[in-house]
């Protein structure tokens, strides 16, 4: 089990603790009230048992509070998403993660990829993604596995030519002006998403800088069917599978895809940023 997941379900165990005692019942007595082992009641103030939200219920009707049910049910459903640091995630390096990507694009038959200001990993050339791991390995202090992430990123990319897969990318404009490796790697970076313009199996739509927006650009995420979002912050990746949040997410998605261009659109905004990597 994470440490994250582990340290919120102590938040909510103490959380519980402070709701009985507040009552003034012991756990012997709030067990006999719910029918339950009084072991039950030690495991989940303890952290030691996730509860479900019917536990929380009764617990909240147990020490006569009903009306904080909700905010234990909050609670509950908070940590059931996956927050993942980076620290944990890469304390090892970047293929472990590259491979749980691998695992998840598996069980999916959709992915929707929006990115404000990178290359997309699934698009990425190994020059390109050996930057891209290079420079993250640097600013989290993590090890560097540079070779063995690189040819797990490109493993994955074997999903964009499998004919029963549909994968769309959203890239804002930014991003193809976004110079995080030498210019002759993003000139060779580009190439690579004209090239995929056009494939079956991919549709990839540039958000143009000065197209009007219904909100701002916000940050990545990657939606895997319609039941789960990745979304990447400095100090954690978030595994949201809560269906509200995925809607939201997918909402997000519909609204960004209608500022975006498509096919010669796009492919002339790609062709302005490799002009303008030519300019001195």
């Amino acid at each position: 089990m994470s440490t994250d997941f582990q340290q919120a379900r102590v938040t909510l165990g103490a959380r519980l603790q402070e709701l009985r005692a507040e009552a003034g019942i012991t756990g012997r007595q709030l067990a006999e009230r719910l029918g339950w082992p009084q072991s039950k009641v030690s495991k989940l103030e303890t952290g030691k048992q996730t509860p479900t939200a019917e536990d929380l219920r009764a617990w909240a009707d147990g020490v006569g509070a009903p009306d904080v049910a909700a905010e234990l049910v909050a609670r509950l459903r908070g940590f059931e998403t996956r927050y993942r640091t980076w620290k944990r995630q890469l304390a090892s390096g970047h293929r472990a993660r590259q491979e749980l990507g691998t695992t998840e694009l598996s069980r999916s038959q959709t992915v929707c990829c929006y990115e404000p200001a990178i290359i997309p990993g699934l698009m990425q050339t190994a020059d390109y993604a050996r930057c891209v791991f290079t420079r993250n390995a640097d600013f989290r202090e993590t090890p560097r596995d540079t070779e063995d992430a690189v040819r797990a990123r490109l493993k994955r990319q074997e999903a964009l030519y499998d004919r029963d897969r549909r994968s769309h990318f959203l890239v804002w404009e930014a991003a193809l002006h976004t110079l995080l490796s030498p210019r002759q790697i993003m000139a060779s970076q580009l190439d690579r998403l004209g090239g995929l313009i056009g494939l079956d199996t991919v549709s990839l739509g540039i958000i143009p800088l000065r197209a009007p927006m219904r909100r701002s650009p916000g940050h990545g995420f990657m939606i895997y069917d319609e039941r789960l979002v990745t979304v990447e912050t400095l100090n954690t990746e978030m595994w949201l599978d809560d269906a509200a949040d995925v809607q939201l997410y997918l909402k997000a998605w519909e609204w960004l895809n209608d500022t975006a261009v498509f096919g010669r659109q796009a492919r002339h905004l790609i062709s302005l940023a490799q002009a303008a990597l030519e300019a001195p």
